[in-house]
């Protein structure tokens, strides 16, 4: 494992309310929370042993089927690709949480155990109650009228291969210790993304090996460990940072559980940006430079410049797509989308 100096900055709270997410989106500056979680009953039965922390989960499961990811020991607990780069090196199954959690637990002695893991489920679909007492309580006006998405993440010791999330992330260690290498978003040429599809869990990763870089195959790599943050969580610790920012995620013990809570801050009928980055790809990438930097122009002045600037200077009644969106602007849109891209 590379050696990084930058570390996440931790800060003081004694309540979710005292988390300071304005200042953490305006600013780009994840943070560590110390024990902000560490009263949860989860948090406290996971210290006294996995055993009793699997149990209080196992009390309140639904009983739906989950995901499970298993891989062999030989690959280190890293979710990837297999060594051809053609397919994945872990397998998915859909089995019970409660059987999951045994097999966890009967393999946490084993040095030699396979990679285990449950990812991104829902708790109030698969653990209605749990949030009762294991919760933030989050009121923040950040949030606006979008509640949070709140996750269970379970498993032995693997690794998320460095990836980013197009939601602000909220993440509580609730059992075992985690360690979150951050980067900020432009540093992703000098963290070499894989493929857009398939991907491990959903996202683009970078394809370095964080414990062996190859530097010779990815000598940019080491730009992007001078920007790095690491953020070393014990159970009840909390870590806050911004959406878009890669991050990879290790678990360092036998049993770990992670909660947490994405929520982003635009309205929802905003599309994904991913649809207009596939979209790039098939219309401008390809185009010669100089259609490029006009059209670079265009979006810059368009989309990622003042909001209000391309109508300011029409009359209210003619700006149309131009002025302030709202729901049925966003579907008409859409449905105008849908007409040029059903040629």
């Amino acid at each position: 494992m590379v050696e990084i100096s930058g570390k996440v900055d931790v800060r003081p709270a004694t309540r979710p309310q005292d988390i300071p997410f304005e200042e953490i989106l305006q600013s780009q500056h994840p943070m560590v929370f110390k024990g902000l979680a560490g009263d949860w009953p989860l948090v406290r039965e996971g210290l006294a042993s996995p055993a009793r922390a699997a149990a209080y989960l196992k009390a309140l499961y639904s009983g739906q089927p989950v995901v499970g990811y298993i891989a062999a020991p030989e690959i280190g607990g890293r979710f990837f690709y297999n060594d051809a780069g053609t397919g994945l090196n872990f397998q998915t199954e859909r089995t019970r949480l409660d059987s999951f959690l045994d097999r966890i637990l009967d393999q946490s002695a084993s040095s030699d155990a396979p990679a285990l893991y449950i990812g991104s489920t829902d708790v109030d679909a698969y653990l209605p109650g749990l949030r009762a007492e294991n919760d933030l309580g989050l009121d923040s006006k950040v949030f606006g009228e979008e509640p949070p998405l709140v996750s269970i993440w379970i498993g032995n010791r693997t690794i998320a291969s460095a990836h980013y999330d197009m939601s602000n992330n909220i993440a509580c260690c609730v059992a075992g210790r985690r360690r979150f290498t951050l980067f900020p978003p432009e540093q992703i040429e000098n963290l070499y993304p894989g493929p857009l599809e398939p991907t491990p869990g959903g996202q683009v990763v970078s394809m370095v090996d964080f414990r062996n870089p190859d530097f010779g195959r990815f000598p940019r790599f080491r730009q992007a460990l001078e920007a790095a943050q690491v953020a070393d969580l014990e159970p009840g610790d909390v870590l806050v940072y911004p959406a878009m920012w890669w991050h990879q995620v290790e678990a360092l013990d036998a049993f770990n559980i992670l909660v947490n809570y994405w929520w982003n801050s635009t309205p929802g009928f905003m599309d994904t940006p991913m649809n207009t980055l596939l979209h790039g790809l098939i219309s401008l990438r390809d185009r010669p430079e100089h259609e490029k930097r006009a059209w670079r122009a265009l979006f810059d002045y368009y989309v990622f410049g003042p909001p209000a600037r391309p109508a300011a200077h029409l009359p209210e009644r003619a700006r149309g797509a131009l002025g302030p969106m709202d729901d049925l602007k966003a579907r008409r849109l859409r449905a105008q989308l849908l007409n040029r891209l059903n040629r």
